[in-house]
């Protein structure tokens, strides 16, 4: 017997099967290590690998070991005062027992395991039962999946696409046309023809009877039961198949009132909120609008890296957002989408213009819309004036969902809540 050890290192970009039966194992530990890893390292290196630990609980296969009792086994074991069955013995001191490492105090402890996953990997699990909600196939142009739809008959064809029905209707229609003789016509014929010879009557008729006989049998090898003309194929056409086509809209404030902590949480979110729709959508667009009291389409560097700043007006974010929508992304073609992350903080004299924008222009327009507002780490005990005109959209059934993030750790499950489907939530 030969046991074989493989430590080859994975192909790039493949998994050997060993280490995605380990991983499907393991999957809860791993994702909760994914979880905890990821609220400790900067958003823009999720996208990398990670080096995680699991506990090594959970991850022993059973295994059969011979018995030299064949199967019986019997123990006698002393009795004490100070154990019962379940209870956990505290490790030896070090020196006191032939082990090389120091027990903690209280007797708990275990062992951890440690690997690497890639960063396929790491994403796959990061993002995992994560989706943009109410996700509708609009478009047809862009798809490159294809599926085959009923087109007619065709004369040639696949054996496998052989049309039986219309193939006998067709043989039948021309036999009928060329007056082809039925099989019980000739066997009723031979049948009086037997009874002629066997009584010897009326030889004139009889002849009359073979010669008939002679003809629908020349014409029944003539006419054929099934002819090639007859022969019929189902016929199929490639159709594209729909594709979900997004636009995702990327608001934020980066007025005075917006913090360099505030502002760097809202990075972080929108930089999990492009990584994500990166890896998990291939046909979704997605536009950056950053705003002060003026609003700025900008491009990915300037949206996460710029320092400008100034006063805060919300309107001309959702008002340029809206004529972007009206230009470029038809509501019939596309889902709509958008992201807003704010401090809460607005002009007061701009809130009844915000509040009209978003019930009259935008939360008709958008599947979903996602407001997040951004703290410096202490709990608020007043709602923001945006939050509160927000808030009434909500509960008014607009699709508007609302979160609030105080520190960088609360980044990851506000996101998950985001944007896990409702039924794996509930």
């Amino acid at each position: 017997m030969v046991n074989i050890i493989d430590r080859r290192r994975n192909p790039k970009g493949k998994s050997l099967a060993n280490r995605q039966r380990f991983l499907r194992r393991a999957k809860r530990q791993v994702l909760d290590a994914v979880n905890e890893a990821s609220g400790k390292r900067k958003v823009a290196d999720v996208a990398g690998g990670e080096q995680i630990t699991i506990p090594a609980d959970g991850l022993h296969e059973p295994s059969f070991r011979k018995s030299s009792s064949r199967g019986v086994r019997e123990h006698v074991v002393p009795g004490n005062k100070e154990y019962v069955v379940g209870d956990t013995i505290p490790r030896p001191e070090q020196g006191s027992g032939g082990g090389g490492r120091e027990g903690s105090p209280d007797g708990e402890g275990q062992d951890e395991f440690t690997f690497a996953v890639s960063r396929d990997e790491f994403l796959d699990l990061f993002f995992e039962g994560l989706e943009l909600p109410d996700m509708i196939k609009r478009q047809v142009k862009k798809s490159e999946q294809f599926t085959q739809r009923r087109a007619g008959y065709s004369v040639s064809g696949s054996p496998s696409n052989l049309n039986v029905e219309r193939t006998m209707r067709n043989s039948l229609s021309r036999r009928i046309a060329l007056r082809r003789p039925k099989g019980e016509d000739i066997r009723a014929l031979e049948e009086e023809i037997d009874r002629l010879e066997r009584t010897g009557a009326d030889p004139e008729r009889l002849r009359e009877l073979i010669e008939l006989r002679r003809q629908q049998q020349e014409r029944s090898r003539a006419i054929p039961y099934i002819d090639p003309v007859d022969i019929r194929y189902n016929r199929f056409d490639q159709v594209r198949q729909p594709v979900s086509q997004a636009v995702m809209f990327c608001l934020m404030d980066v007025s005075g009132s917006m913090t360099e902590e505030m502002k760097d949480l809202a990075k972080r979110f929108f930089m999990l909120l492009y990584l994500f729709l990166e890896r998990r959508y291939r046909y979704v667009d997605i536009v950056f609008i950053r705003h002060t009291h003026i609003a700025q389409e900008v491009d990915e560097e300037t949206f996460f890296y710029s320092r400008e700043t100034g006063g805060t007006l919300v309107s001309p974010a959702l008002t340029m957002m809206r004529d972007i929508v009206d230009a470029r992304y038809p509501t019939a073609d596309w889902n709509i989408y958008g992201a807003q992350a704010s401090d809460g903080d607005n002009t007061p004299a701009d809130n009844p213009t915000t509040t009209r924008l978003m019930a009259e222009s935008i939360m008709p327009l958008c599947q979903h819309f996602a407001y997040i507002e951004v703290g410096n780490g202490q709990v608020v005990h007043m709602p923001s004036d945006l939050w509160r005109a927000y808030d009434r959209l909500a509960q008014a059934g607009s699709p508007l969902a609302m979160r609030r993030v105080r520190t960088r750790g609360d980044i990851f499950p506000v996101f998950r809540d985001l944007f896990t489907p409702a039924e794996l939530r509930a």
